[in-house]
């Protein structure tokens, strides 16, 4: 593969990544991503697609149903059929006819394709670490999870390079996701300058923006009128500006969703208006950015307080929407057991590998050294970021499922998976947690119409694997879940997704996984040789 070789400068790096810092050389040279290939993948779209036998998790909190057989033509779903398998064994015609291709999912579960909300298609090289990771690579990892649409939030490989791959994705010529494209607000001024980059944006055919900070007039202006666009919303509301601009502020002015959690415990604070920063604190200084960032929920209104109830309140009757991200900072709470998660050997792009080690210039490489009172701080900071995440679900309001990869020991696909846990253990059942990946990520994106549930008329974005996951979640990582088999005495591996279906065409899971295996074991061959 050859990669093209491009200079950005250091602003827009420092706002795509969310930091800034002094500008070097390994700075200053990124690879660019490669496009993904022709698709040669995957069967599809038929005339006639039967899928027979499943039980049925539909997304939108109903329990499951089966089994059921659905049939699919072209790209839509056109019939959804429960039977008894009693009386089917005696009257077969009670099933739909024949297809052109069937997949037989008798004993599997059915769920609607899976939304990432919080997506970046490959991490593009930042201080060249080595030969980047190409689309392919994270595309393939997505859909062996049964991720069927991502919301690129930054468009990090630039504007006509996202919506290229947006424009082919949606005309499957290549293996990927559905992308929904937001683009970085980078370098905006003025509000009328702002008024006109989002116009621009509309007239390329981005979906919608991703802020980091900006001026408040700015940002109301910028907001304002991608609403009048149609254009959809999202903020990382990264520490330098959020003094003069919270969650709240953004909710009020019409965001669409706020990211991870920055700007959240500020619009909580009830005794003080700015974080405690030590006076040795310095942004720029991930260590400093992250380790303190650990500290920050416990400075918060305290749950269900006065302040702590009223902003839940307020951003629910805003219809504001939270996608927190939780799984990119898990190895806060214990980075050893992150360094040496088990896939990471057989799935990790050696420059990735190279990205996620302690590095002063790098992105979420922040364990310059990291100690036992932070990891505490952040389990800590964790618990009180669930319980809000939980009571904002219960009194109603929305939260999606992102997996913000490709940083901080987090692959894509995995991480997503990872987020399935995490919104568990923070006290969602297992069906709200599947809506929160499904439905809720539709609504976000505005496509509920088309995607987030299985019902007839909407697009065939589906996920079939073998094991019931909401059982236990473990099943739906491509390497699957760890069981005793009473038979044989021995630890087997069951699970992983087993086909995962995208706009009516049938892609086999196991097969795309494997393909990223051979991927990197390829690349590590070559690095080894002396080539790239």
């Amino acid at each position: 593969m050859s990669y093209v070789k491009a200079v950005i400068g250091l602003v827009g790096l420092g706002m795509l990544a969310g930091w800034t810092a002094a500008p070097t050389v390994a700075q200053e040279v990124r690879r660019s991503v490669q496009a993904a290939p022709d698709r040669a993948e995957g069967e599809g779209p038929f005339t006639r697609l039967v899928i027979r036998g499943g039980m049925l998790i539909e997304g939108t909190g109903s329990p499951p149903i089966g089994p059921v057989d659905i049939v699919i033509e072209g790209n839509r779903i056109r019939e959804i059929k429960p039977f008894n398998p009693v009386v089917a064994a005696a009257d077969p015609s009670v099933r739909p006819e024949a297809g052109d291709f069937e997949v037989d999912a008798s004993g599997m579960y059915i769920l609607p394709g899976f939304i990432n909300a919080h997506a970046h298609i490959s991490n593009p090289g930042q201080f060249d670490f080595g030969e980047a990771a190409p689309a392919e690579y994270a595309y393939k990892l997505w859909l062996a999870h049964g991720v069927t649409t991502i919301r690129e939030v930054g468009s990090g490989n630039g504007r006509e390079w996202t919506l290229n791959e947006k424009a082919r994705s949606a005309s499957n010529a290549i293996t990927a996701p559905r992308i929904i494209a937001h683009d970085g607000f980078r370098g905006v001024k003025s509000a009328e300058e702002a008024r006109r980059w989002v116009r621009q944006l509309a007239k390329d055919g981005g979906d919608g923006i991703k802020f980091f900070g900006a001026p408040p007039d700015v940002m109301t202006a910028a907001i304002d009128e991608a609403n009048k666009r149609g254009l959809r919303t999202a903020m990382h509301h990264a520490q330098l500006a959020v003094a003069r601009w919270n969650v709240l502020d953004s909710a009020r002015a019409g965001l669409s969703s706020m990211e991870h959690w920055y700007g959240l415990p500020e619009a909580l604070f009830d005794d003080r208006q700015i974080q405690n920063y030590p006076p040795d604190y310095n942004y720029a200084n991930e260590q400093h950015r992250f380790g303190e960032a650990g500290r920050l929920w416990a400075q918060a209104a305290k749950p269900y307080s006065e302040k702590w109830n009223a902003v839940i309140d307020e951003l629910i009757a805003l219809d504001f929407t939270l996608d927190p991200t939780m799984t990119i900072y898990e190895a806060t709470r214990d980075v050893m057991a992150a360094r040496t998660t088990e896939w990471l050997a057989d799935y990790t792009w050696p420059a990735l590998q190279r990205f996620f080690q302690p590095s002063r210039i790098a992105h979420g490489s922040f364990w310059y050294y990291w100690t036992t009172a932070d990891e505490i701080a952040w389990r800590q900071n964790f618990r009180l970021w669930m319980i809000f995440l939980n009571e904002y679900k219960n009194r109603g309001g929305r939260v999606t499922l992102g997996d913000d990869a490709g940083y901080i020991y987090k692959l894509y696909g995995f991480g997503y998976i990872r987020e399935f846990e995490l919104l568990q253990e923070a006290g969602f059942h297992p069906l709200e947690v599947v809506r929160a990946a499904t439905y809720h990520g539709a609504q976000l994106i505005g496509r509920e119409a088309d995607l987030g549930s299985v019902e007839v008329g909407k697009l065939a974005d589906l996920v079939i694997v073998g094991e019931n996951p909401l059982a236990n979640f473990k099943v739906l990582y491509g390497t699957g879940a760890v069981k005793l088999s009473d038979k044989t005495g021995a630890a087997e591996r069951v699970g992983g997704v087993r086909w995962t279906i995208k706009d009516g065409i049938v892609f086999d899971a196991k097969a795309l996984l494997k393909d990223v295996e051979n991927m990197v074991e390829v690349q590590r061959a070559t690095e080894a040789a002396g080539g790239s």
